[in-house]
C-alpha cells in the first residue's frame, strides 16, 4: 500500500497536474489582487489599506469554504460540465483584461502600494461600504473560479488538491500584490496561466460531457 501511496505521489500525471495548480494559482492570485486593489482605489488612504485586508480575509475564507464542498460537487453528474463551462467563462474573461489597457491596472497597483490618494488616479471616489461590497462580490466569483480550477486540474490527485488550495490560500495572504505587479510587468506569465486554466476547463467539459451523454440517450 504504501508503495502505491508512493507511486501515486510521484506519478508523471501528478506532477503535470501539481504544475497546472501552480501556474492557475499564480494568475489567479493575483488577478484577484488587482480587482481588490481597483474595487479600493477610490477610498482614501486611510480606508483602503483596511479594505484591502478585508478582500483578503473574505478570499481565504471563501476558498477554505468552497474547496470543503467542490470536490463533492464535482461528483455530481452534470456538475463537471457545468464546472468547465464556467472556467470557460473565467478565461474569456481574463483574456480581455489582458488586452485592455493598463490606466486601471496602474489604479490598482497604486492602492495595492498605498499610494497617496485614491482620487488622483482617475478613478471617483466611493464609499468604504461600496468599496468593500465591490470586493466580496469579486471574492465570491474568484475563490469559486480558483477552487474549480483547481480541483479540475487535480483530477483524482487528492494530496495535488491539498497542496494546491494551501498555495492559493497562502499567496492570497502574503504574496497577492507582488504576484500582481510580476503579471503586470511579465504579461507572458498570465498567458501561459490562461492557456493552462483553457486546458483544464476542455478537459472538464470533456469528461463532464462523456458522463451526460449515456443518461441523455
Amino acid at each position: 500500500m504504501s508503495d502505491f501511496v508512493l507511486t501515486d505521489l510521484v506519478s508523471v500525471a501528478s506532477m503535470v497536474a501539481l504544475g497546472q495548480v501552480i501556474m492557475i494559482d499564480l494568475v489567479l492570485a493575483g488577478d484577484n489582487a488587482l480587482v481588490i486593489g481597483l474595487a479600493a482605489a477610490g477610498l482614501p488612504r486611510e480606508q483602503r489599506t483596511r479594505a484591502i485586508l478585508i478582500g483578503i480575509a473574505a478570499a481565504t475564507v471563501l476558498r477554505i469554504i468552497f474547496a470543503a464542498v467542490t470536490t463533492q460537487l464535482l461528483a455530481i453528474v452534470g456538475l463537471l460540465l457545468a464546472g468547465g463551462i464556467l472556467l470557460l467563462w473565467v478565461c474569456w474573461k481574463m483574456y480581455r483584461e489582458l488586452r485592455t489597457g493598463h490606466h486601471e491596472e496602474n489604479a490598482a497597483h497604486h492602492a495595492l502600494a498605498g499610494g497617496e490618494n485614491g482620487n488622483g488616479n482617475g478613478l471617483p471616489r466611493k464609499t468604504f461600504a461600496q468599496a468593500a461590497w465591490q470586493i466580496v462580490v469579486a471574492d465570491v466569483s474568484m475563490s469559486l473560479d480558483n477552487v474549480l480550477a483547481v480541483a479540475g486540474a487535480a483530477r483524482d490527485h487528492l494530496w495535488v488538491l491539498i497542496f494546491g488550495l494551501a498555495v492559493s490560500i497562502a499567496l492570497m495572504g502574503i504574496a497577492a500584490s507582488l504576484i500582481a505587479r510580476l503579471l503586470q510587468r511579465h504579461r507572458w506569465i498570465a498567458y501561459i496561466g490562461l492557456i493552462a486554466i483553457l486546458y483544464v476547463a476542455c478537459d472538464m467539459i470533456w469528461r463532464g460531457a462523456a458522463e451526460v451523454w449515456p443518461l441523455m440517450f
